[in-house]
C-alpha cells in the first residue's frame, strides 16, 4: 500500500509531507493507534497496579497517558519551532523508566508527586543537552547502552512474574506483611498462560497488522475469558462520567527528589540513544536523510515530552519502534497519518469509561503479556549488545559481566546496603542506577585509551519497547 506512485525526484512535495483525503487519514490513523494502544495502556496499568493506586486513580492514569500520547505525537510529528522531527513518528510512554518510577512511588516519603516531579526534571534535562547528544554517545556506547537496557529489562521481570501469579508474594495485614492468598492460584496461572501462548501464536503464523497488535489481542482474550468466569470487577463504573477533561496535577504538586531526578535523567539519556536509533531508521523507510539539527528536534521533542508527562500525570515518552514497522509494512509515508493518530488519541483520552474498562482487567491478564513485554526490553538490551566485540576485546565482557551483577543486588537482596549510610543507600538500592554507573565507569577504565573504540558509532535501532 503506497501513498504515491510518483518517483520522489518528479514529486514536487516528499511524501513525508503529503496530505491524504480524510477517510484514509482516518483509516490509516487508527491502525497506528491500534498497533501502539497496548503499550500505551499497559504502563500506566503496571504501575497504578504496583503502587497500589484506586481502580478510579488508575483509569484517570490511563486517559492521562493516552491524552500525552497524542499531543507529543502531533508535536513529533507535525513540529513546532525547533522541536518535533517531523517524520511519521508515533510517541508512546515507555517501559524502560518503569522500575525507577515503581521504585520511587512506592516509597511512602516521596509517592507520585516525587515520580512526576522527577520526570519534569529528567524532560528539562533532556531540552538541554539534546543538541549536545552526539558527545553524550561517546559515553555511552553499546557494550554500556546495552547492559543498562539489559538491567533495566530484568528488573522488571519481577514486577511481570508477580503480576501473572496474581500480585505480590505479601500484602499488608494488622501486624505486618502476610502471604497473598490469591497467589499463585492455579486459575490465575493457566490464564496467564493462556494470555502469553496467544501473544505467540499470533506472533508465529500471523504477518503484518496482525503481528503487531499481538500483544492487544493477548489482553484482550484473557479479558473475555477473565469476564466470562466473572473474575472482573466493574464496582464504581456507573458513577464514571462519560466525559472528562484531564486536568494537571491531578495528584497534587510535584516534588523534586535528587535521587529520582538522577535515576530519571539517566534513563533519559538511554532513551536519547535509542531514538537516535530509531529517527535514523524511520528516516531510512521514509527516505528523508536526517542532518544534525533534525535528531536534535526529535529529541527536544522527547524532553518535552517528559515535562508534558509530569504537569498532566504521567510518565516519559519516546518513539514506538512497532508503529516505524507499520509505516515500512504499509508504505504509507505521510506524517500527517500520525498527526491524525494523536488526535484520535486525545479524543479517546476524554471518555473515562473506556480507560475504567481497561483499568478493570486483572493483575494475571496483564501478567502473562508483561513477560512479553519486559522480556523484550532485556532482549533489546542483549540484541545491542551483539554489536559489541567481546572477541577481539574481552574487557567488554567484564564491563557487561560486572555491571550486571551489582545492578541485580537490589532485586535478588534488598537489605545488602541496609547499613550504609542513608544517601548511599538510596544510591546503591538503585540497580539501574548502580549498574549505569558500573558500567560507564569501567568502560572508561578500559578503554580512555583508545581513541576511537569502535562501538561508540554503532548503535543500531532498538526494537519495540511496548510490543
Amino acid at each position: 500500500m503506497t501513498t504515491s506512485t510518483t518517483s520522489p525526484g518528479r514529486s514536487e512535495v516528499h511524501p513525508v509531507d503529503e496530505k491524504l483525503p480524510l477517510p484514509k487519514l482516518a483509516a490509516l490513523g487508527l491502525q497506528h493507534v491500534l498497533v501502539m494502544y497496548a503499550g500505551a495502556i499497559a504502563v500506566p496499568l503496571i504501575i497504578g497496579g504496583a503502587l497500589k493506586l484506586t481502580k478510579e486513580d488508575i483509569a484517570f492514569l490511563i486517559a492521562a497517558d493516552l491524552f500525552c500520547c497524542g499531543l507529543v505525537t502531533i508535536i513529533q510529528s507535525l513540529g513546532i519551532g525547533k522541536i518535533g522531527i517531523r517524520l511519521p513518528m508515533m510517541m508512546g510512554v515507555t517501559f524502560t523508566a518503569v522500575a525507577p518510577i515503581i521504585a520511587t512511588g512506592s516509597n511512602p516519603q516521596l509517592g507520585l508527586p516525587a515520580v512526576f516531579g522527577g520526570v519534569m526534571a529528567a524532560g528539562v534535562f533532556t531540552l538541554l543537552v539534546a543538541p549536545y547528544v552526539s558527545r553524550l554517545l561517546r559515553w555511552f556506547p553499546p557494550v554500556v547502552t546495552g547492559s543498562v537496557v539489559l538491567i533495566i529489562g530484568l528488573s522488571l521481570m519481577r514486577v511481570g512474574i508477580n503480576w501473572a501469579a496474581g500480585g505480590n508474594p505479601t500484602i499488608p495485614g494488622p501486624s505486618g506483611p502476610i502471604a497473598n492468598p490469591n497467589y499463585g492460584i492455579p486459575s490465575h496461572l493457566a490464564i496467564s498462560g493462556i494470555v502469553l501462548l496467544t501473544i505467540l501464536f499470533i506472533i508465529a503464523y500471523c504477518k503484518g497488522f496482525l503481528s503487531n497488535i499481538a500483544v492487544l489481542i493477548g489482553i484482550v482474550t484473557g479479558f473475555l475469558i477473565t469476564l466470562a468466569l466473572g473474575q472482573v470487577n466493574f464496582v464504581g463504573m456507573k458513577s464514571t462520567g462519560w466525559f472528562q477533561l484531564i486536568t494537571p496535577f491531578h495528584f497534587g504538586m510535584p516534588t523534586f527528589d535528587p535521587m529520582t531526578i538522577v535515576t530519571l535523567c539517566v534513563v533519559m539519556i538511554v532513551i536519547m540513544i535509542e531514538g537516535v536509533g530509531q529517527f535514523l531508521a524511520l528516516a531510512e523507510v521514509v527516505e528523508r536523510p536526517l542532518a544534525k539539527d533534525d535528531i536534535a528536534r526529535g529529541l527536544r521533542a522527547d524532553g518535552l515530552g517528559a515535562i508534558i508527562g509530569g504537569v498532566f500525570n504521567t510518565f516519559t515518552y519516546t518513539s514506538y519502534a512497532q508503529n516505524i514497522g507499520l509505516v515500512q509494512v504499509t508504505g504509507v509515508r505521510s506524517r500527517w497519518v500520525c498527526v491524525a493518530a494523536g488526535a484520535m488519541l486525545i479524543v479517546l483520552s476524554s471518555f473515562p469509561k473506556i480507560s475504567f474498562i481497561a483499568a478493570s482487567i486483572p493483575q494475571y491478564v496483564l501478567g502473562g503479556a508483561a513477560l512479553v513485554m519486559f522480556g523484550m526490553v532485556a532482549a533489546t538490551g542483549v540484541r545491542i549488545l551483539s554489536h559489541v566485540d567481546f572477541v577481539n576485546n574481552r574487557k567488554n565482557a567484564y564491563i557487561v559481566a560486572i555491571s550486571l551483577a551489582l545492578g541485580m543486588i537490589p532485586l535478588v537482596a534488598d537489605r545488602f546496603f541496609s547499613q550504609l549510610p542513608e544517601l548511599l543507600a538510596k544510591f546503591c538500592q538503585n540497580g539501574i542506577l548502580l549498574g549505569t554507573f558500573t558500567a560507564v565507569l569501567l568502560n572508561v577504565l578500559f578503554h580512555a585509551h583508545e581513541k576511537a573504540p569502535a562501538e561508540d558509532t554503532a548503535i543500531a535501532p532498538a526494537e519495540g519497547k511496548a510490543a
